[in-house]
Parts: structure tokens; sequence; C-alpha cells
């Protein structure tokens, strides 16, 4: 009798593992698409010219656009990095792009736009990834400020003091979907 109870339980076991084991990959395999990483050709191209890690441009992109390059904002932001366009210019010209209305929808320019201009963000704040999303959404001139008025600390720990709600809820949308980047692709 014994041996049947634990035939019987080793046998509910290995079908719980099983189903356990199948689960995570659906879990996975629906997780990687919420959590793409299109256009990756571009992002890993430029993200490895700027020094830059390419999970952080696509949680940036997640969170500005979903992936839609022909995203605009109510702000006027265009594209995959939803960059404002004479931001998007000024750092065109120094990236020599030919820039004109229609560059910020081409996935390859706006990405190379989009990078360059986060990692001047984030040399601007020593690395501090988390003051560079804060000046990607509200700009280093708010983010000087805030940190000048003592309303954020220079480390960027203390995002629930960010003043714009937007803002706040942008950095905190942008690190979650960083951490997911992470975790589904082992970065």
């Amino acid at each position: 009798m014994n041996k049947k109870i634990l035939s019987t339980c080793i046998i509910i076991l290995i079908i719980i593992l099983t189903i356990f084991i199948r689960f995570t990959r659906i879990n996975g395999f629906i997780l990687k698409k919420i959590y793409p990483i299109k256009f990756s050709e571009y992002v890993y191209k430029y993200s490895k010219e700027n020094d830059v890690d390419p999970l952080l441009v696509f949680a940036i992109i997640k969170t500005e656009s979903n992936f839609k390059k022909d995203a605009t904002s109510k702000s006027g932001a265009i594209g995959l990095m939803q960059l404002m366009p004479e931001t998007a210019k000024e750092k065109a010209g120094k990236l020599n792009i030919n820039y004109t209305e229609n560059t910020l929808y081409n996935p390859e320019d706006n990405i190379k736009i989009g990078i360059s201009y986060y990692k001047t963000l984030l040399d601007y704040y020593n690395q501090n990834y988390i003051l560079a999303f804060v000046a990607y959404n509200a700009g280093i001139g708010n983010v000087d400020k805030w940190i000048k008025e003592e309303k954020i600390s220079e480390l960027g720990t203390d995002i629930e003091n960010i003043p714009f709600k937007e803002t706040n809820m942008y950095v905190r949308k942008i690190i979650n979907n960083y951490e997911r980047y992470k975790e589904l692709y082992n970065y």
C-alpha cells in the first residue's frame, strides 16, 4: 500500500512539474510578445556605438511608443523614441543625418538620434540612468532645477519626489520595463 501511494505521489509530482515547465515556457513566450525586441538591428548597432545598454533602449521604446514607428504625441514628440523635433534636428546635425520632417518616422534614424540623445543625458548625469530617464521626459533644465531645489537627489534614488506627476509615472514605468527586459532576455 505504501509503495502504491508513493508511486502515485511521484506521478502527480511529475505531472505538476510538467505543467509548471510548460506554463513557464508559455508565460515567457507571451511576455516576449508584450516586451518585444523589435528593430533590434538598429538598437544593438547604435547602443554598441554609444556604449548604452540595449535593454535600456528597448525599455525607452516600449514606454515611449510601444514600438509604433509612426507615433506622435500631443506635445509633438515623434517616432519610436518620441523625440522632439528641435532636439532631434540639433542631434541629427551632429550625427551628419540629413534632417527632414520625415526623419523621425524612419526607425533607423529615430533610434540612432534617440540613443545618441540618451547617451548625452547619461554622460551629463554621470551614467545615472534614472536621472537620464527623468531628463529624457522632463528636460535637463527641470531636472537640474529639482536637484538644486533638493526636490530630488543627484543619485536619483527618490523618484517619488519628482514634481511632475507625468514624469514620476513615466520613470516608474520605464524602470519596470527595463527590469522586465533584463528578466526576459537574461542580460
